[in-house]
């Protein structure tokens, strides 16, 4: 499965559980981590937990297995690692406060430097 098709069935999984506010990132060139961050909210500890088990499970039926998954005992901020793909599932106090999108998105410092 490539990139691309990683990151829409992520993004797809998010969807199958009415995950909110869905952003894509390409941190290729800021992270030696990953290459896509896919960033969403789920507004309870339930919703949280139950996107990011869509996404592993999808995964898996994909063929993909996860390397791993931190932050489900509270589903404050759950990070699902696909590899060149990593999910983070946020409920909104804890998104508005790290505010992912502007430390790796187009406007975050390390894109202000090329």
């Amino acid at each position: 499965m490539n990139e691309e098709q990683l990151t829409q069935l992520v993004v797809d999984a998010i969807e199958d559980v009415k995950g909110a506010d869905i952003k894509v990132l390409d941190v290729s060139g800021k992270s030696s981590v990953t290459d896509i961050m896919v960033i969403a909210t789920g507004n309870t500890a339930r919703q949280a937990k139950a996107i990011a088990d869509s996404i592993v499970v999808k995964a898996k039926a994909a063929g993909v297995k996860p390397l791993g998954m931190e932050g489900e005992q509270y589903a404050e901020w759950i990070l699902v690692d696909l590899g060149d793909v990593v999910a983070h599932i946020m409920q909104p106090p804890i998104r508005d406060f790290y505010n992912l999108e502007k430390l790796w998105g187009e406007d975050s410092p390390s894109a202000a430097e090329k």
